[in-house]
This record gives structure tokens, sequence and C-alpha cells, in this order.
């Protein structure tokens, strides 16, 4: 995934609101009004949002009927995913370092 790309999903997903239409998603397919209800907002406002999420990569959008439906695309939070899981090396080691610190402090106390 091309870095403009990633930095458009860890831009979505800045939004609470995204993230939960997107939560909503795994189910499957969505209308606007469906997205909507659990949300004290327009439907006009989930539209934009689901525009957000369009450009990420993050959803696709089709038509059935005169229905709008939205569908969650998984694979840009799988790259995101992965991104984020190469700090976790560095978060155990200042971890482990932490804890050498601590062991140190009680020893010497």
């Amino acid at each position: 995934m091309p870095v403009d790309q990633l930095s458009g999903v860890f831009a979505a997903l800045a939004d609470p609101t995204r993230r939960e239409i997107l939560r909503t998603l795994r189910r499957g397919e969505a209308t606007v009004a469906e997205l909507a209800a659990p949300f004290a907002v327009s439907q006009p406002a989930v539209s934009k949002h689901l525009k957000v999420l369009e450009q990420a990569g993050l959803i696709t959008r089709s038509r059935r009927g005169t229905a709008r439906l939205s569908r969650l695309e998984a694979a840009p939070l799988r790259t995101a995913t992965e991104w984020l899981i190469d700090y976790r090396a560095y978060w155990g080691e200042s971890f482990d370092r932490l804890d050498d610190l601590l062991d140190d402090l009680k020893e010497h106390s």
C-alpha cells in the first residue's frame, strides 16, 4: 500500500463514527439509512463519512435497485495492522528496559 493510502486509512480511522461504521459493515452490506440509524447525525453527514472511507479504500459502494450499499474492504486494515506490528518489538523492548530499571531500583533501595 502506498504511504499516501496508508495515511488515508489512518485519517479515516481517526474518527469514531467512521470506526463504528466499519464495525457495522463487518456484518455485511448496509444502506446509508441503516448506517445512520445508530447515530444522532443526518444521512448526508453519514454519506460524507462514507466518502472518506471509500477514498481510503476501506469500503466500496454499489447500487442495488434504488439502494446505495456500502461494503467493507478489509485489505487496507490488514496493511495498516502490519505497519503497526513493526512497532510491537519496539514497545516490547521498551517495556523490558523499564522492567530492568525497576528491578535495579528495587535492588538498590
